[in-house]
């Protein structure tokens, strides 16, 4: 099965003191299924590059640690550097290798920086394809001024609020977080010290002045020599080698020439690929002619690499001749995919033009829906190992009445947590109706019908969950904590009934359905 991987670059405002880039870099991998690719300082820039992939979750999490970690060990007020910055973690981008969309990155830029904001009290920015606002998706512009200047603005600026966390910068600063696609951040070092040719150059080169699209460059001195620095955001539509042509011509002009270039952090293959196909001139050039590539395919269509047997499905296991799992694990299962369902319309919605005005709540209805989708993925196994309980209880000797007394104990214990599960699953597959009738309300017309197919699937959670609540109420010696969990059913059905009705009038008014 593929393998869903994010690649995170946190950018760190610190290179000269190398053993704090050694705990936040040993706080990172300490995150289980987190693998660091790359690390790079610059001391002129005074700035750190990391590079890390893996999991989703896991890369999230990473993040928020090294977050955490650099805000507790730089402090920006003592801080100067070539580099323009405004935190002490200053921008950290997720970016999409497998499996994964740029929507479900901007998510985690949202949910990271939610959680940094409320955690951490650091204020986030959003920029590039999690930007809140247009004027935000260039980095450059919320860097404005730097840290200094934001320090005062962010107070009395209304277009300096952050996204998330206080109008407020501490000694940490601020934190810039967002989505985007492959970068490659690339230094070009001259042949001379004056860095006013460089800045010339960043000048000719760069979009924001009418060079080259999707170029941004500065330029800067850097261990006595002047440097053109650069990010190449799109190195498809502006490949490295026309950068370089474009950068040796233009210092000709000024009589100097290239002295050499660096990488900071990682380069996609591709993008070699086209400097050497261009320099080259190798017109007819294919990937497959390229050795290692080939290696690679053979590698991964061996026999070798194809496990001999699958572990048994979900559904599999649930028509097995075994008691576990069950109705109350179905009717998680159930509600779990009502709540994938209301993300999927979230995500249909965003990004398009006729539902801007609702972006941002669609995110924040992804986030939880998503949310109940954990919870009640995690109710599946809950309520297998709940009803064992059940089960091992029922199991236990009772040849005296000790023995009988003890295993009414265990069974009358057992039987309470096998009400709990499913008891919190109906009140979890009632949030999948609410998020639905949201998504119904709001989300793209298109996939109206999903919204309403989510309300359906959580009321089946609804009702089977329930069920099972009532059978094992049924069996309970404590009458008052059965009679509370079925009174507590009946009005999380009462609930469920008045946001049913309230989707039926919103799908005969949005699509003339009437199911």
């Amino acid at each position: 099965m593929p393998t869903r991987l994010v690649e995170c670059i946190p950018n760190f405002s610190e290179a000269r003191r190398p053993e704090i880039i050694d705990q936040i870099q040993q706080v990172m991998c300490s995150v289980a299924g987190v693998h660091i690719l790359d690390r790079h300082s610059d001391l002129d820039h005074n700035r750190t590059v990391i590079t890390c992939i893996g999991s989703p979750e896991a890369v999230e999490e990473a993040a928020f640690q090294a977050i955490a970690t650099a805000a507790r060990l730089i402090d920006l007020n003592f801080h100067s550097g070539e580099h323009p910055r405004i935190g002490a973690t200053d921008v950290v981008p997720f970016v999409p290798i497998s499996e994964i969309s740029m929507a479900e990155c901007v998510e985690m830029a949202r949910r990271l920086g939610k959680r940094v904001g409320h955690d951490l009290n650091i204020p986030v920015y959003l920029y590039e394809d999690a930007a809140t606002r247009p004027e935000r998706q260039n980095l450059e512009n919320i860097r404005r001024g730097e840290y200094e200047n934001l320090k005062l603005e962010i107070k009395t600026n209304s277009e300096r609020l952050p996204d998330f966390g206080p109008a407020e910068l501490g000694p940490a600063g601020a934190t810039v977080i967002g989505a985007r696609q492959p970068l490659v951040a690339y230094n070009v070092y001259l042949t001379t010290d004056d860095v006013d040719i460089a800045q010339r150059i960043a000048k000719a080169l760069r979009n924001s002045s009418g060079g080259l699209h999707y170029v941004k460059a500065m330029g800067v001195l850097v261990e006595g020599r002047a440097q053109v620095s650069m990010n190449l955001t799109n190195y498809r539509q502006s490949p490295i080698g026309r950068v370089v042509e474009m950068i040796r011509r233009e210092a000709q002009r000024y009589g100097v020439a290239i002295h050499h270039s660096e990488l900071v952090g990682l380069i996609p293959q591709e993008a070699l690929f086209d400097a050497a196909t261009w320099y080259l001139q190798l017109d007819g050039f294919n990937i497959e002619q390229v050795l290692e590539q080939k290696l690679y395919e053979v590698q991964s269509a061996s026999p070798q690499q194809i496990t001999a047997s699958q572990p048994p499905s979900f559904l599999d296991q649930l028509a097995a001749a075994t008691a576990t799992p069950g109705g109350g694990a179905a009717a998680a299962h159930a509600g779990a995919a009502g709540a994938a369902l209301v993300t999927m319309v979230a995500r249909l919605t965003v990004g398009k033009k006729k539902y801007a005005a609702v972006e941002t709540q669609m995110y924040e209805l992804a986030e939880k829906s998503e949310q109940l989708r954990s919870q009640l993925t995690a109710a599946i196994a809950e309520d297998s190992a709940a009803f064992e309980a059940v089960l091992a209880a029922s199991r236990l000797p009772k040849n005296t009445p000790e023995d009988q007394a003890a295993r009414l104990s265990e069974l009358e214990k057992a039987t309470q947590g096998a009400i709990a599960v499913p008891l919190r699953v109906c009140g979890l597959a009632v949030g999948v109706i609410e998020l639905a009738l949201q998504a119904a309300s709001f989300g793209n017309v298109n996939a109206i019908s999903d919204a309403a197919s989510a309300a359906a699937l959580g009321r089946a959670a609804l009702t089977c969950a329930g069920l099972n609540v009532q059978i094992n109420c049924a069996t309970l010696q404590d009458r008052d904590t059965a009679g509370h969990a079925i009174q507590r059913v009946k009005e999380l059905e009462d609930t469920a009934n008045q946001l049913e009705r309230a989707l039926q009038a919103t799908l005969r008014e949005r699509a003339n359905l009437d199911l």
